[in-house]
């Protein structure tokens, strides 16, 4: 794994000093450090691969999202190199299998399940998930903001225009030969109608077989990763690309939002219009949100939509309601929780959305201090945990919510 540069460090303690908390500089320093110190290793190829903690496999949306406080260190040569060579690394993941969400690092055929689906000797899952492709773009976009080099290859480019095909042809599903089934008692496991997954209409929007939980799709338009990918296909025009792409991507990114407006806005009738979470083109819907990014809570964050947007402020009154099936609160803390994990376990990636989408700094510095107050003494984030009892938490080593606490408290503090 990689050791922090001399230029991080120093980045680390300034931080630290502007913090002035002990508690919050502790836990703000392990954060900080997970990922880079972890997960995060330099192969021979100039290439990068990053685990997500406790799991040895790379997913293209938590890697994505582990690096982005390092953004703010791409002055720093090392710091620079890796993020380049994890972007290189997921474009050739993209190109290995699109539909696959996560890769083992040596080829060696390790994975999680031998699923009934087209696996191969890279391929950890395949449980095609819009996200998976939809993140690094958007780690891709951010990067090239900031330093705009040579990190935009030919095989970046082949894996852009991948993940623009593959949204194009998941706009039919019925026509797509993805297939995925698993053995399992669960049915968020795999998915129904013989690996097809649940009858879908033409939306305009892309299919999706499962969320960014991993857990399968009830109705396969899935509004928040849907837009994302609207987001990330706008975003394209400010890459180094050929006009032809640039005009396939923007086509695609107004049919999938013109979709989202059309079919994933609802009338709720506590909360008024609002956003589903999963619709399916013949009239049904599903009304929720999940933990996971990109979630509904989140769309502002991603840059979907403005925070003061009628639809988005009344979506996220109905979030942070009881109307939510997966809003729990405790005598801790209260928040977005999940299917994929116990219920009644709140999520500190969800409440760390919650506080980056705020319109005050008062709910985020009391999102942050919930974040502080329920680490059970790891002075890390989880994924799960019980809001009166936090020290009963799921994964102990997750690099990605300890990301998600850096972003946040960088924006408390003014990082």
């Amino acid at each position: 794994m990689m050791k922090m540069t001399k230029e991080m460090q120093n980045l680390l303690n300034e931080d630290c000093r502007r913090i002035g908390d002990a508690e919050t500089e502790k836990v703000y320093r392990n954060c900080f450090g997970c990922t880079w110190d972890t997960t995060l290793c330099r192969l021979e190829d100039g290439t990068s691969f990053c685990i997500t903690g406790d799991i040895e496999a790379m997913w293209l949306r938590d890697s994505s999202m582990q690096v982005l406080p390092y953004l703010r260190a791409l002055s720093d040569g090392q710091v620079n190199a890796a993020i380049k060579g994890l972007i290189w690394k997921q474009a050739e993941q993209i190109l290995t299998d699109p539909y696959a969400n996560a890769f083992n690092k040596d080829g060696d055929y390790a994975c999680f399940r031998r699923d009934k689906t087209e696996m191969g000797p890279y391929i950890w899952e395949r449980k095609y998930e819009v996200d998976s492709l939809a993140f690094p773009l958007f780690l891709l976009e951010e990067y090239y903001k900031r330093k705009k080099d040579d990190v935009v290859t030919d095989r970046v480019k082949e894996a852009i225009c991948t993940v623009i095909h593959v949204w194009k042809s998941e706009q039919n599903h019925e026509n797509s030969n993805y297939r995925f089934e698993r053995d399992s008692e669960l049915p968020t496991e795999t998915l129904c109608n013989e690996g097809k997954g649940s009858p879908t209409s033409f939306t305009g929007m892309t299919w999706s077989g499962f969320r960014p939980s991993d857990d399968a799709c009830t109705y396969h338009y899935l509004i928040p990763s849907n837009m994302l990918a609207a987001v990330v296909l706008k975003g394209v025009q400010n890459l180094p690309l050929e006009k032809e792409i640039v005009e396939e991507a923007k086509a695609l990114a107004e049919q999938i939002e013109d979709g989202i407006y059309k079919w994933g806005v609802v009338r709720h009738p506590e909360f008024g219009e609002i956003f589903a979470y999963e619709v399916d083109g013949l009239g049904n819907y599903l009304l929720m949100d999940d933990a996971n990014l990109p979630s509904l809570l989140g769309a502002p964050w991603f840059g979907f939509c403005k925070k003061n947007s009628p639809v988005y402020q009344n979506t996220r009154r109905f979030l942070l309601s009881k109307f939510n099936p997966f809003y729990y609160s405790g005598k801790l803390a209260k928040g977005i929780g999940s299917p994929h994990t116990p219920k009644g376990y709140v999520w500190h990636i969800a409440l760390a959305v919650q506080g980056l989408t705020a319109d005050s700094m008062e709910e985020k510095k009391e999102v942050l201090n919930t974040l502080l107050s329920t680490t059970a003494g790891t002075f890390h984030m989880h994924e799960g945990f019980h809001p009166d009892r936090p020290e009963e938490f799921t994964r102990p080593w997750f690099a990605w919510a300890d990301s998600m606490f850096c972003l946040l408290a960088a924006e408390v503090y003014g990082l």
